[in-house]
């Protein structure tokens, strides 16, 4: 399990008809759950998912929310025919692409149940671990992940270096270890997601964000060990550019909830350069002088604390 720190943006509230009726004595779960499956050019894949998800039985009513992010292919026929098997999977339809986390968004708007729990439509999580990330929803967790730490995990190796190092930075930067950064398998308390749907993207950088948002902001996150197999059809992701998009991303979002952390480690690295060329300016050179290069370094190091240090009282007096 991992926690963050700091105090989170009090809660955007939406209110549902499912909501209105619910027995505050029962468990989170037990109430409803809604699982969302964002759908995009899945056609091969979509079909075996959605069966297997209307088999599980999670002891609680259960809907299954298809949000077809405006396939081009067969996908928009293949959940017309499998919606007439399955009664209580509703479609949602995106006239065009708008991108992987609008189609959570989506999702999320359109769910009936305090807990929502996603899925991908590509056959590579198992369904059948809903239920363990289900238990941490009733155990108090507002986030459970489904951890890719499995035997049996297939993640391409030209992809294998980039997921490393954006953990480890994304692990330093929130202060707390976190297994998987980005996995599609989750549960959700509906409102956790409200409460930060104004900073989440609509790419496939949505649960990386939300990950990083609940770690920094004091919600509990668990973590539940799962497989990952092989995909039906070609992945979305592009290695290079969305590995250069998620560091921008992660060092963004820390920044705004604790620049400080961000700034702190820059200006270490200024000062030990400053500490440097001043040695070298003072008892390496003769005569002894301080040069440009130690005067810019000191200004820098000045400028970047400062930039942090004013960061962070700006975000602190945004939560008041």
């Amino acid at each position: 399990m991992g926690t963050g720190r700091g105090y989170a943006p009090r809660p955007t509230m939406m209110t549902t008809p499912a909501l209105l009726h619910e027995d505050p004595q029962a468990p989170l779960t037990a109430l409803g759950v809604t699982i969302v499956v964002p759908v995009y050019n899945e056609e091969k894949g979509v079909e075996g998912v959605l069966e297997r998800l209307a088999k599980l039985d999670l002891g609680a009513p259960v809907e299954i929310l298809a949000v077809n992010d405006g396939s081009q292919d067969g996908t928009a026929a293949a959940l017309k025919a499998i919606q007439a098997r399955i009664p209580n999977l509703r479609v949602v339809t995106h006239a065009a692409n708008q991108g992987y986390g609008a189609a959570l968004k989506t999702g999320f708007t359109h769910s009936k149940h305090r807990v929502v729990v996603i899925t991908d439509a590509d056959g590579t999580y198992p369904e059948d671990r809903i239920v363990d990330l289900l238990r941490c929803i009733d155990d108090g967790a507002e986030m459970a992940v489904g951890a890719r730490l499995g035997e049996a995990v297939h993640i391409p190796m030209i992809r294998k270096p980039a997921k490393a190092f954006l953990r480890r930075l994304a692990s330093f930067l929130a202060g707390t270890p976190i297994p998987d950064l980005n996995s599609g398998l989750r549960a959700f308390r509906r409102e956790l997601v409200l409460a930060y749907r104004p900073i989440l993207p609509q790419g496939f950088s949505f649960t990386t964000t939300i990950t990083l948002a609940a770690l920094t902001n004091g919600h509990r996150v668990d973590y539940v060990s799962v497989n990952y197999a092989q995909r039906h059809g070609r992945s979305k992701i592009r290695p290079f550019k969305d590995t250069l998009g998620f560091t921008a991303l992660i060092i963004r979002t820390v920044v705004y909830f604790n620049p400080l952390k961000v700034f702190y480690p820059v200006a270490g690295v200024i000062l030990l350069a400053l500490l440097g060329s001043l040695y070298y300016d003072l008892f390496v050179e003769s005569p002894a002088n301080l040069g440009d290069k130690t005067v810019l370094l000191f200004v820098l190091w000045v400028q970047v604390l400062s930039v942090g240090l004013l960061a962070d009282l700006i975000e602190k007096r945004s939560r008041l």
